[in-house]
């Protein structure tokens, strides 16, 4: 991807240049008057625009995938297990996870840890990582 965007530039830079000395040389020829130029860049610019859009909002579409459910039932994940990550991304501690699900801290407690073994990981904010790796998660 990074190699593209490079290209991409590199090759943006390079017609720029090359416009550039064109119209250099027409102007001094007289042949093309200030309009036809900077008309010429203008377009150049906008195909480049267009260009870029269009790759960005295929990039898009790929990152903002849609969440993967046969993943959160190969990890064996919960329903319940589910809401308690998606209450995690918040950033909520176990006492408002707990209020805004109607259980107890406790409990609370016992699926953060099942989420922690299921999803491999030590921290809160690694579980977070790692379901937006699974894309079991929005990003």
């Amino acid at each position: 991807m990074v190699k593209k965007t490079i290209f991409v530039f590199s090759s943006l830079i390079i017609a720029l240049l090359v416009l550039l000395q064109l119209s250099k040389y027409t102007y001094m020829a007289g042949d093309a008057s200030v309009e036809l130029v900077i008309a010429l860049v203008a377009l150049t610019f906008l195909v480049v625009g267009f260009y870029l859009k269009k790759n960005n909002a295929q990039t898009n579409a790929i990152e903002t995938g849609e969440i993967d459910f046969k993943k959160i039932k190969a990890l064996g994940i919960s329903d319940r297990e589910y809401e308690v990550l998606q209450h995690l991304i918040k950033g909520l501690s176990n006492k408002e996870i707990a209020d805004a699900l109607f259980v107890s801290e406790s409990t609370i407690k016992t699926h953060v840890s099942s989420l922690f073994v299921k999803l491999d990981v030590k921290r809160r904010t690694q579980a977070i990582q790692k379901a937006k790796e699974h894309q079991i998660i929005d990003a």
